[in-house]
């Protein structure tokens, strides 16, 4: 039987910058006791809202990163059949080679439900797995149990976890899934918010630094034809590299510098459609 869970209230993260719409949702998903699934282009904080709820509310965190090959069973548990061969082969492991259970090992979701204390459980990139995964993981997670068929023991769920799923929107979710899910979309930031975000992480930072690195950044963002644009993550990094450097002057960036491209543009036709770009006209 699930224990019952205290009243949390999610208010934001030392280091996440929270709109009022998105904690509402995270708050009225773990009152009724639903997943959040969040959708946003990379970089949007969709990962990272899970870490801040975690500290925040001062939980274990478990992720279950989705992988395209992935079965359900894989996140339930895996029986480690070769462990169990070996060990009846040589004789020298201190397991008993009768008893199956020994040999039975608790995937992401399976650590989620046994743990004793109540933890956030992220499960990334649902969109990568197949809709089975999708619908028959949330069979699971709606009725807080599965069945370990090599024990014939079914494992219930001693506390409900607080559930996060992400998407990077790759492929459609199925209609049943959506259906059991709270959703929200996490939009990339606007400058404002983004004013806020870069504060947080550097609250010592020069106004000019904190102003120029911005809009060089969302200037950048809107350069035609590129693959993966940068996301807050990497303007973080790539402000971190020009206050690191002494001989950067901020206001360099308004007259059309732009350092350290590569710390914002990971793909190479990514970074050479850019530097090309630059060479032939001002940013600004």
């Amino acid at each position: 039987m699930l224990k019952k869970q205290p009243t949390h209230t999610f208010e934001g993260g030392q280091k996440y910058v929270l709109d009022a719409e998105l904690a509402k949702i995270v708050n009225i998903s773990m009152k009724l006791e639903m997943p959040l699934l969040l959708k946003g282009e990379p970089g949007t904080g969709k990962t990272m809202l899970a870490h801040a709820i975690a500290n925040s509310l001062d939980m274990p965190l478990i992720i279950l990163n989705v992988k395209s090959s992935m079965k359900l069973i894989d996140a339930l548990y895996q029986y480690d059949t070769l462990t169990r061969l070996n060990d009846s082969r040589f004789g020298d492991s201190t397991r008993d080679v009768s008893n199956i259970e020994e040999y039975i090992k608790m995937g992401k979701i399976g650590q989620a439900f046994t743990t004793d204390q109540r933890v956030v459980l992220l499960i990334d990139e649902i969109d990568k797995a197949d809709t089975d995964f999708q619908d028959d993981m949330l069979d699971v997670l709606d009725q807080m149990q599965f069945d370990v068929i090599e024990i014939d023991k079914t494992v219930q769920a001693r506390t409900r976890p607080v559930i996060i799923i992400t998407s990077n929107a790759k492929k459609d979710l199925s209609d049943p899934f959506l259906g059991r899910c709270n959703f929200h979309h996490i939009a990339f930031p606007a400058p404002d918010m983004m004013r806020q975000i870069i504060g947080v992480h550097f609250p010592e930072i020069s106004k000019d630094l904190a102003e120029n690195s911005i809009a060089a950044f969302y200037k950048l963002r809107e350069i035609d034809g590129i693959e993966k644009k940068p996301a807050t993550r990497e303007l973080i990094n790539w402000i971190r590299a020009l206050d690191a450097d002494p001989d950067f002057n901020a206001k360099h960036l308004l007259k059309g510098t732009v350092p350290y491209l590569g710390v914002l543009f990971k793909k190479s036709p990514d970074y050479e459609r850019v530097t090309a770009q630059m060479s032939r006209r001002r940013l600004f």
